[in-house]
């Protein structure tokens, strides 16, 4: 049953929403801010500082929200655990939500990743619905041996399809998707309880360019690496972000041009593709407030008239 908390969190939620939808119709487009206002601001130079410094000033374009999804108990945070850290827990914790960031240094240029890991069993469509406005990438996990995962799975690919739709963030046919998002089908190492043939998530995107499907298994890391691989290159990121491919530093990692005792210095180019990265500490998820800001400005920002109708509006609820 939701806490007082939770009425709380959802009553500031329409507000929040109501008040942007009336404020909008009078804003002009020179008002709209052109970068994330919660990922990104003006970029200054990178040189000497801090990895975590330089996460925190990364240009909008090289920002990204990933929101993973699914039912209960297939998962989720057991990849994102094997993400972030390599690590598996055998014992099964329920997530109401997590949120993490990993920042990067790749070809001399700062990239900051933002993961919010999602309940199964969300009280509040609202809240769920702001996820899938707000996230440019998706993980939707099933279990193989699961009927029900599945077609949650389907249902929350529907819904992402049908709110990127609406607030024009996405396509504008709704048989089509231009958010990068991968099916994951987790468990792959109960080959002998398995449910789900591969052939029925293929035809779920089948003629997406933008989707991709790939089975896995958290426990035995397998294929975890190349989930984020194929997202990655669906979202044209650098492949680098893949935990295989970057050097793991602290946040507080600088780098150096001294050259090493003995050797040449190192060429322009090598110290250019030196791609590391680290994982931010004591992250908090931006408020709800700051959600709200975010997605009204890119349906402004990706509307074709300044002036946009009330029916057209992005609604949260």
């Amino acid at each position: 049953m939701p806490t007082s908390r939770d009425r709380m969190l959802l009553t500031m939620l329409i507000s929040h929403n109501r008040a942007l939808n009336l404020s909008s119709a009078d804003e002009s487009a020179d008002t709209v801010s052109t970068k994330c206002l919660c990922w990104a601001t003006a970029a200054p130079t990178l040189r000497g500082m801090a990895l975590l410094e330089q996460g925190e000033n990364a240009p909008e374009e090289n920002c990204r929200r990933l929101v993973v999804l699914g039912s209960s108990k297939v998962g989720k945070t057991a990849i994102v655990s094997r993400f972030l850290n390599n690590k598996y827990d055998e014992i099964y914790t329920p997530t109401i939500e997590d949120f993490h960031r990993k920042i990067y240094k790749i070809r001399g240029e700062a990239y900051r990743l933002d993961i919010l890991d999602t309940s199964g069993n969300h009280p509040f469509p609202a809240m769920r619905r702001l996820s899938f406005i707000t996230g440019d990438l998706f993980i939707l996990v099933f279990s193989i041996n699961s009927r029900d995962s599945f077609d949650e799975v389907a249902r929350l690919r529907k819904q992402i399809i049908e709110c990127k739709s609406q607030c024009k963030l996405g396509s504008t046919n709704r048989k089509t998707i231009h958010t990068p998002m991968v099916l994951v089908g987790n468990k792959c190492d109960k080959e002998k309880e398995r449910i789900i043939d591969p052939s029925e998530p293929l035809a779920l995107i089948a003629g997406q360019q933008m989707s991709d499907y790939i089975e896995t298994s958290a426990k035995k890391d397998i294929n975890i690496d190349e989930i984020f691989l194929r997202l990655f290159r669906l979202g044209k990121l650098p492949t680098e972000m893949s935990p295989a491919l970057h050097r793991k530093v602290t946040p507080s990692y600088i780098g150096s041009s001294v050259t090493h005792s003995g050797k040449r210095s190192l060429s322009l180019r090598r110290k250019m593709s030196d791609a590391c990265g680290a994982i931010a500490p004591n992250v908090r998820r931006p408020s709800i407030r700051t959600d709200l800001l975010v997605a009204q400005t890119r349906t402004n920002l990706n509307s074709p008239t300044v002036n946009q109708s009330r029916d057209s509006k992005c609604a949260i609820m």
